[in-house]
């Protein structure tokens, strides 16, 4: 019986893995059964707990070095500035669909592991594709086209992006290895060194009156520290290899996977991209600071934890039971902790604001730097499902849920453009953030996972907060000390709520990452 049982689930799981990789038909069930125990359900929580901590302390830094930056960038240049920086940007985000098939992705949520073929064709797919890329923004540049928006300065930005492409593949199958060990603490060393780099100098060439041209020079010195760093920590010498059966088998899952991110794309970058064509660079600058400043818990928290979570749930896409507790967890340690980050970032960005002068010409973006932050509350909870879905296999949901929202943002965002100007944009992406409910109910139907059972006493700590940030406005009105007193006064509100709320479910939490 028990022989049974276990050729029934062997049999099963091969179907699964020949359905995403027809490559996978190469490997007999001892190569599949020596993958599976490779990594044990012990050890991949505690690799995946152990990521998690890594890559959300390592974050942590980054990101406060990264709002220094930006603090001292919000003094040192000008609406337009952000604005023409935000135009390339999204040039780049486009252009980043182009660079990638979804090879890699494919890679990572294999159940199998992948062979040197595997690797070899990945890498040499990207190269074809990067380089293609700087071709492009070449061309772009050659031309002229979108010289009346980006300047000069622009323009080399834009070539400086592109050029970061070819250099960016150097380190893609050095992490995806790492990814599929889950060594997430090796995987984000080369990201600080990147970090650090980039904001010094960038903000060393905008203190000495460089202008927007410190993006393109320290975008260069981000790309070439990386690729150092991750060689160092992983070495990977490509061969002339390139595997055309392995490339049909994971092209079928990239492609879905990549049509989701094409979608994604034209619903946010293309997007953005005709909303600064038709807007002045100021007012273009105002949205991409609020959207850019919203986004930082995302990026500290979802972002960070949905790269672990990945590979974690694409382990565990066969034990439901597993899978559920740890989409669970993704989402009560998420909104603890960026629920209290929005809440202080909407309550005191306008005192911010007030208190230090060189800010107040970016208080007429105040309002959509709100409506962004609100709608990020949203995409705590979506994200880790929309994840959930395409590390389960289920890219065809994925991507009508983003057909779904790209329709909808194109349709609702340019009405309420004509009627209440660039504040519309914002008023869209917030309006759309209440869909988020759909992933939800599409995530629930396999898994029954709770999710207001894992939300409840977060939301009320934050609205705790709220109130008491709210109500001491006129005293953080007065100078920067009362400011950061009023942060840590309403932070410690935070704290103290949820933990009368939910002593034993935040202690329950916690102890069970410590358990086996």
């Amino acid at each position: 019986m028990a022989q049974n049982k276990k050729k029934i689930l062997t049999q099963a799981r091969d179907e699964l893995t020949n359905e995403l990789d027809p490559a996978a038909t190469e490997f007999d069930d001892q190569t599949v059964a020596a993958e599976s125990e490779k990594i044990s359900v012990a050890d991949l929580k505690k690799r995946s707990v152990i990521g998690a901590f890594s890559y959300f302390g390592t974050t942590l830094v980054l990101n406060i070095i990264a709002l220094i930056a930006n603090f001292l960038l919000m003094a040192f240049l000008d609406p337009a500035d952000f604005g023409i920086y935000g135009f390339v940007i999204q040039i780049n985000a486009i252009l980043v669909f182009f660079s990638d098939v979804g090879l890699a992705s494919s890679l990572i949520q294999k159940q199998r592991q992948p062979n040197e073929g595997d690797y070899h064709t990945v890498f040499w797919t990207q190269q074809a594709l990067s380089w293609l890329i700087f071709l492009i923004a070449l061309i772009i540049v050659a031309t002229g086209f979108v010289s009346d928006k980006t300047g000069a300065a622009g323009n080399w930005i834009l070539l400086a992006m592109a050029l970061s492409f070819p250099l960016a593949t150097l380190k893609t199958v050095s992490s995806i290895k790492l990814t599929r060990e889950m060594q997430f603490h090796k995987l984000i060393i080369p990201q600080i060194f990147e970090q650090i780099f980039y904001n010094l100098v960038l903000i060393v060439l905008a203190w000495r009156g460089f202008g927007v041209m410190a993006y393109a020079y320290a975008i260069l010195a981000r790309s070439l520290i990386g690729v150092i760093v991750m060689m160092i920590i992983k070495p990977y010498r490509p061969k002339w290899l390139f595997d055309q059966q392995s490339f049909k088998g994971t092209i079928k899952f990239g492609l879905k996977f990549q049509a989701n991110d094409l979608l994604a794309r034209i619903k946010d970058n293309l997007f953005y991209l005709v909303v600064g064509w038709q807007l002045p660079a100021a007012q273009f600058g105002y949205i991409s600071w609020a959207k850019n400043w919203s986004m930082y818990p995302y990026n500290l928290t979802v972002q960070n934890i949905m790269n672990i979570t990945f590979p974690t749930f694409s382990r565990l896409q066969d034990r439901l039971d597993l899978l559920r507790r740890a989409i669970e967890k993704s989402i009560f340690f998420i909104t603890t902790a960026i629920f209290p980050i929005l809440t202080g970032m909407v309550t005191f960005i306008y005192p911010l604001t007030v208190v230090v002068s060189s800010y107040a010409k970016w208080q007429p973006a105040i309002s959509s730097f709100v409506l962004f932050t609100l709608a990020i509350a949203w995409s705590a909870i979506s994200s880790p499902l929309t994840n959930t879905l395409n590390a389960t296999g289920r890219i065809n949901q994925t991507l009508k849920l983003m057909i779904f929202w790209t329709i909808l943002t194109w349709a609702l965002t340019f009405p309420l453009m004509s009627w209440l100007g660039f504040t519309g944009v914002a008023w869209s992406a917030f309006l759309i953030s209440f869909t988020s409910f759909i992933p939800v109910i599409l995530v629930k139907k396999f898994t029954h996972f709770r999710l207001w059972e894992n939300i409840w006493r977060q939301l009320v700590a934050s609205l705790v907060m709220a109130a008491v940030a709210l109500a001491g406005q006129t005293y953080w009105l007065q100078n920067l000390g009362w400011l950061i007193a009023g942060g840590i006064i309403s932070g410690g509100v935070y704290l103290i709520t949820l933990f009368l709320c939910g002593r034993q479910k935040l202690l329950a939490e916690i102890k069970s990452l410590r358990s086996k």
